[in-house]
C-alpha cells in the first residue's frame, strides 16, 4: 500500500530541481483529445504503421489534431471511446502547451480563484494547451509517499482549462528530492522486495491519479522513470490499467537521451520527449547555428517517429535565462538578466523548428507558475519579455 506520510512543502518541486539542475536532461511531445472539445496527438501527414489495417486506421483517426471534433462515445464505465468524427487537414493544430508548475505542491491547482488568472494569462500568449504534474514522492525503499489518496482536488484544474478553451495534458511527476536519488533518471531497485513494493505502490498511484482526471485530454503514464525501461511486461501492464480507466491519449515522457531505449511505444498514442536537446558547445552559438541544429535533430526524430507510426510531442522544452541554455539546456543554475535576449533566442527557434516539420506536434514549456508569481527563479518564461516572444511567435506561426 503506499505509505501515508504527508508531502508537504517538500513535494512542491524545488525550483533548483525544476530547473533540470540534477535532473541531467529532458523530452517533448504532441496531444490526442479524448473529448468534444478539440485537439489530439497527430502528425501532420500519416506515418507509415506496422500494426493491422483496421488498428492503424482508427490510431490514425486518433492523432489528428483537430479543432473541434464531433461529440466522443463513452463506456458505461465513463471512458470516453474517441472521436466519432474527424476533421480536415486544414483545421489541424500545432500543440502550444505550457506546463503550470507549483509553489506549494499542487494545492494552487485546486483554488479555481487562482487557476482562472493563470489560464487567462498563458492564453493571451498563444497557448491551446497546460500541463500539470501531480507529485508521490520516492523513498529508498521503493516505496511512495503521497498526502491523500483523495485525487479529486484534480478535478477542478480540468474545468477551469477546459472552460478557457485550453486542452490539458495531466503528467505525474515521482518527487526524489529527500532520497537517494539525484533525479528521476536514476531511480531503480535491484533488491527483489523494493522493486516489489515500487511497481505496487507506484501502479496503484498512477492509476489512481488517471481515474480520477477521467475529462483530461491527454496522460502521461511515466515521466523519466527511463532506468525501469527493462520492465516492459510491467510497464504494458500499467499501460492497459491505465486504459481501462480513463479514454485520454496516452504517452510516456522519456528523457531526451534514452527516448529510443523505450520498448512499449507502440501502446501508446504519441513518443513523448523531455526535449533538453543540446544544440551547440559554442559560447554563444548564433542563430544560424541554432536552426542548423534542430534542422539535424528534426531529422533523426523524422526517422524514428516514421519507424514507429507515431507523432511525437515534446512532454518538457525549456531554457533558462543563461548563456550556456543551448549548451545545457537541463540546467537551471544561474540567472543573468542579461541573457534574456538568448534564451528569448532559443525558444523562438525551437518553437520555430516545429511548426517546420511534420511529426513534432508540438510542446510542453517548462515553466510557469500560478498567479500571483508566476515567474520563478529559473526557466522564466512567465518574464514580460519571454512573454512577448512567445505571443509573437505563435501568432505568427500559430495554425
Amino acid at each position: 500500500m503506499l505509505q501515508g506520510n504527508h508531502l508537504h512543502e517538500s513535494v512542491a518541486e524545488p525550483e533548483h530541481a525544476g530547473s533540470k539542475l540534477d535532473e541531467r536532461y529532458s523530452t517533448n511531445m504532441k496531444v490526442v483529445s479524448q473529448s468534444s472539445r478539440g485537439p489530439r496527438w497527430s502528425p501532420r501527414r500519416r506515418l507509415p504503421c506496422r500494426r493491422p489495417a483496421s488498428r492503424c486506421a482508427e490510431l490514425f483517426a486518433a492523432f489528428l489534431f483537430v479543432g473541434l471534433l464531433a461529440p466522443t462515445a463513452a463506456s458505461p464505465g465513463g471512458v470516453v471511446s474517441g472521436p466519432s468524427a474527424v476533421a480536415d487537414e486544414s483545421e489541424r493544430q500545432t500543440v502550444r502547451g505550457i506546463t503550470i508548475s507549483t509553489h506549494r505542491g499542487g494545492r494552487e491547482w485546486a483554488d479555481r480563484a487562482v487557476m482562472a488568472p493563470t489560464f487567462a494569462e498563458v492564453a493571451a500568449v498563444g497557448a491551446n494547451w497546460v500541463a500539470i504534474h501531480p507529485y508521490a514522492g520516492i523513498g529508498d525503499d521503493g516505496g511512495l509517499r503521497v498526502r491523500s489518496e483523495d485525487w479529486s482536488w484534480l478535478r477542478p484544474p480540468i474545468e477551469e482549462a477546459h472552460a478557457r478553451g485550453l486542452q490539458i495534458l495531466i503528467k505525474p511527476h515521482l518527487a526524489y528530492w529527500g532520497s537517494g536519488f539525484s533525479w528521476r533518471g536514476e531511480i531503480r531497485f535491484d533488491d527483489a522486495e523494493q522493486k516489489r513494493r515500487f511497481e505496487t505502490e507506484y501502479r496503484r498511484w498512477i492509476v489512481g491519479v488517471a481515474q480520477a482526471t477521467v475529462g483530461a485530454d491527454a496522460f502521461a503514464v511515466g515521466t523519466e522513470l527511463d532506468q525501469t525501461l527493462v520492465d516492459e511486461a510491467w510497464w504494458r501492464a500499467v499501460i492497459a490499467d491505465i486504459r481501462a480507466v480513463n479514454g485520454a491519449a496516452l504517452t510516456y515522457a522519456a528523457n531526451w537521451t534514452d527516448y529510443e531505449r523505450v520498448p512499449f511505444w507502440d501502446a501508446l498514442d504519441a513518443i513523448g520527449i523531455q526535449a533538453y536537446f543540446p544544440l551547440s558547445e559554442a559560447e554563444r552559438p548564433s542563430e544560424a547555428e541554432l536552426r542548423r541544429a534542430w534542422m539535424e535533430r528534426m531529422a533523426g526524430l523524422e526517422s524514428f517517429a516514421s519507424r514507429h507510426g507515431q507523432p511525437v510531442v515534446f512532454t518538457e522544452l525549456g531554457y533558462s535565462r543563461t548563456w550556456s541554455a543551448a549548451r545545457t539546456p537541463w540546467l537551471g543554475d544561474g540567472d543573468d538578466p542579461a541573457a534574456e535576449v538568448f534564451q528569448r533566442l532559443c525558444l523562438r527557434v525551437a518553437l520555430e523548428a516545429i511548426e517546420e516539420t511534420e511529426t513534432v506536434v508540438g510542446a510542453f514549456l517548462w515553466k510557469w507558475f500560478p498567479e500571483p508569481r508566476p515567474v520563478g527563479r529559473d526557466f522564466q518564461i512567465a518574464a514580460p519579455g519571454v512573454r512577448e516572444e512567445l505571443r509573437r511567435t505563435w501568432t505568427r506561426t500559430g495554425r
